[in-house]
């Protein structure tokens, strides 16, 4: 039986498993996906048992994306241009660390029918999925990308990867038509993103990459004020079909009851 997991820490949470063991399953195919939360230091021996054949293949959650990076023998091009790995495979006795998410949000806006070119998009925060996103936007022509980030230096490390990127202080709201939240403010209850929502206006695309749950406090509000609404879902389902298809060759249905899994 072949061993596939998700890594990070805290690892409780991710609903990985659920999704992978489902296709697994529908596709009768002799496997099992587990999760394991991990610290830095096991990066080297989790990549070894990949070199080994002891497990096919592994999701790489945060905060590893980066961090595993130094022990892989080889980066996929959008790896190499996010400098963020998200799944691990072995090809010719090498270990390719790979990046399914900047696809993966790339086809979560195409699923909703919204076109980004000649569009501002606003992102909050600069950790784990945000390089992957970038990359998208870039590559469906966003006419500017602007970022805040808690910490002004992770932002600052970002503009290094992406030239084009404005750095504006956190607080701030420029303009925009798509603004999307890619911290951890969302997870608790009472977590809150300090928005003038009033001063904003309606109709903007608000996104939140988180998915459980379904709306955030962030989303809640822009939907309040006329905005139209996505959470980080689609973006969930589709990197990890990404996944899965490179690891069994194997392109898995997305439809009605996939959906539902992660409701």
């Amino acid at each position: 039986m072949k061993k596939f997991l998700v890594i990070g820490n805290p690892i409780d949470h991710s609903l990985s498993p659920k999704l992978h063991n489902h296709w697994i399953k529908e596709n009768n195919i002799d496997a099992v996906y587990d999760k394991k939360q991990l610290n830095e230091n096991d990066m080297k021996a989790i990549v070894s048992e990949v070199r080994k054949g002891k497990i096919e293949g592994i999701n790489v959650t945060i905060p590893f994306k980066k961090k595993i990076i130094p022990f892989v023998d080889k980066l996929s091009s959008e790896a190499h241009k996010t400098q963020s790995v998200n799944t691990l495979y072995k090809q010719n006795n090498e270990v390719i660390g790979h990046n399914t998410d900047a696809g993966g949000f790339e086809l979560a806006l195409k699923y909703i029918n919204y076109d980004v070119k000649n569009k501002k998009i606003f992102i909050l925060g600069a950790g784990g999925v945000v390089p992957s996103i970038i990359l998208a936007l870039k590559k469906m022509k966003a006419s500017e990308i602007i970022l805040s980030n808690r910490t002004r230096k992770k932002a600052d490390d970002l503009k290094r990867i992406f030239s084009n990127l404005k750095i504006i202080d956190w607080g701030e709201t420029p303009d925009f038509n798509m603004i999307i939240n890619a911290t951890s403010l969302g997870l608790k209850k009472s977590d809150e993103i300090k928005l003038n929502y009033a001063e904003i206006g309606p109709s903007k695309l608000f996104y939140d990459v988180i998915y459980n749950p379904n709306q955030t406090n962030f989303l809640q509000k822009a939907k309040k004020f006329g905005n139209q609404i996505e959470n980080g879902k689609m973006m969930f389902i589709y990197q990890a079909h990404q996944s899965f298809t490179v690891w069994h060759k194997i392109m898995p249905k997305i439809n009605n009851e996939t959906i539902k899994l992660l409701d």
